[in-house]
Formats: C-alpha cells, structure tokens, sequence
C-alpha cells in the first residue's frame, strides 16, 4: 500500500515570465506534488494521463523518488500556455490549448494507498465518476482546480462555482483551494470564513493557500503558517507542493505539525523553479534558518 496515489495529468507547460523569458516545462499536479511527497520520504505512486509522444511519464519522473508509475493512454496530452505579469507571479494568464481525454474509474489500478489525490487541472479531466470511485476506497484529497477551472472556446480559463459541491464534498477528506477558488465556491474573500463554509458543507479538513500563508480548517479550530521563500523563481507549483507536503505529513503528524512543514517545504521549493527535488533535511534545514 503506497502513502499516497496522485492522479492526474502531466502538461506541457509554455511559461513566459513577467520580463519576457520563456521556457518550456513538463507541469500538472501530478508532477508537483509526486516529486515532492516523494522527495521527503514518502511513498509515492502517480497515474499520469497523456500521449507518451508528447511527454514521456517514465523520462518525466526520471528524476524522482516516485516508486512506482501507471501511466494511462490518451491520444492527446494537456498544454497550458502561462504568462505572469508580475514579479510575485500572482497576476497571470493561463490558456488551455489542448487536454487528455477525461479520467474514467477503469483507468484506477488496483494498487491501494492510504490517500487518493485528485490532481486534475480543468474542469472535465476528472469525472463524479472518479471522485465516487476513490472516495470507495480510501481518503480522497481533491484540489478544487480540477472542478472550478473551466476552459472558454478560445482556450483562457476561469473560475466557475461548483453546482454539485454540496453533494461531493462529505466524499472528500482533504479539500486544497487557492483563496480566489475560496471565493468562488463559497462568495466571501475571507479565508478563515471560507474554510469553516467548506467544511461544513463537508469536506473534513480544507487547506487554502494564499501567497503570504497556508491555512488549514478543520471545521472547528484554524491553523495558520506562513511562507518565507527567498525569492519566486519557482512559484509554478505552489499549491501542488503545499498539498503534497500537508498530505503526505498528515499520515503521521497532527494538523499543526503537517502544516508547519509543508509550509517550510513550499517556501524553500519556491526558490527554485520546477519540482522539489531537494531532501528531507534540506527542509529541516531551512526551517531551522528561516522558522527559528
């Protein structure tokens, strides 16, 4: 039984910076969040879903602790063309110009782990179907991105409420947002309001990052830490890593302690850009300089 199955789908990722550098990167939550839970101990297995012309799943996680990959077929893969606007990279844009074929339950090996997170990127890459199917067989963690984000036909995304989140949410154990999807799904911009409303609704414990903290609601107390990166060179993959890291630490520690250090591991990920693919220590070492 693996620690934690992430499924979702490997993008080809086309970033232009806020002063005109590009680059091309293989991205999705599935990369984000797989490198680092599996980079700090844990045991990782991915589901990726794509067009291995395109992207590689083997050569994608070459450089990864991720014990064991089930890669999925489809005739298309995910591109995502990304523009930052400033320096913090918290204005953006973001095109969809081509997506896999929707997730179905029979694409689910039958591997068991003690978490299932649903890391799609866009509304229609994951299916009721799916969520019913993981939150069958364990605790399902879901990044609310994958229901919100909905492409328009000339491929920009935005944020759409959820019309069945009333009736999804008991299915999930751990509900990851951002505080502008916060917002969206629940009409208020306060993230501590935001957190109780989803968990009432039911979802059992509600991580929402902002640039300045990650929180966390467990429908009765609040847990706050915040993030000190040195700089935002790596800030692509801020909220996988975060939900990676409070994910896979949460198997072993309470709530405070998850989240003392998943915030640390965003923070020092951050510095750098694309995946985490430092060490455990490295983290405790920078919690020791920065947390202190």
């Amino acid at each position: 039984m693996y620690d934690i199955m992430i499924i979702g789908q490997m993008t080809l990722d086309h970033n232009t910076d806020y002063d005109g550098r590009e680059e091309f990167r293989t991205g999705g939550a599935v990369t984000f969040s797989g490198y680092a839970a599996a980079a700090i101990g844990h045991s990782v297995a991915v589901v990726p879903k794509g067009d291995p012309a395109v992207i590689d799943p083997y050569a994608a996680f070459a450089d990864s602790r991720v014990e064991k990959i089930f890669p999925v077929y489809s005739p298309t893969c995910t591109v995502m063309e990304n523009t930052y606007f400033t320096p913090d990279r918290e204005r953006r844009r973001c095109l969809n110009t081509s997506s896999i074929v929707p997730y179905a339950p029979e694409d689910l090996p039958e591997e068991e782990a003690r978490i299932y997170h649903l890391g799609g990127l866009v509304n229609g890459d994951m299916g009721a179907d799916i969520l019913e199917a993981c939150a069958r067989r364990g605790d399902t963690a879901l990044d609310v991105q994958a229901v919100l984000r909905c492409r328009n036909e000339d491929g920009s995304l935005e944020l759409r409420d959820w019309p069945d989140k009333l009736r999804y949410l008991p299915l999930i154990r751990f509900l990851k947002t951002d505080a502008a999807e916060a917002e969206v799904l629940t009409g208020t911009d306060d993230r501590e309001k935001a957190a109780f409303l989803l968990c009432e609704w039911g979802a059992k414990e509600v991580l929402i990052t902002h640039n300045t903290e990650a929180l966390v609601c467990d429908g009765t107390h609040i847990f706050r830490a915040p993030l000190k990166p040195r700089n935002l060179s790596g800030r692509t993959g801020r909220g996988d890593t975060t939900f990676a890291g409070y994910l896979t630490e949460r198997l072993g520690s309470d709530i405070p302690a998850a989240l003392e250090y998943a915030a640390p591991l965003v923070s020092l990920k951050m510095e750098t850009p694309g995946p985490f693919t430092g060490t455990r220590q490295d983290v405790l070492d920078y919690i020791e300089q920065f947390y202190r």
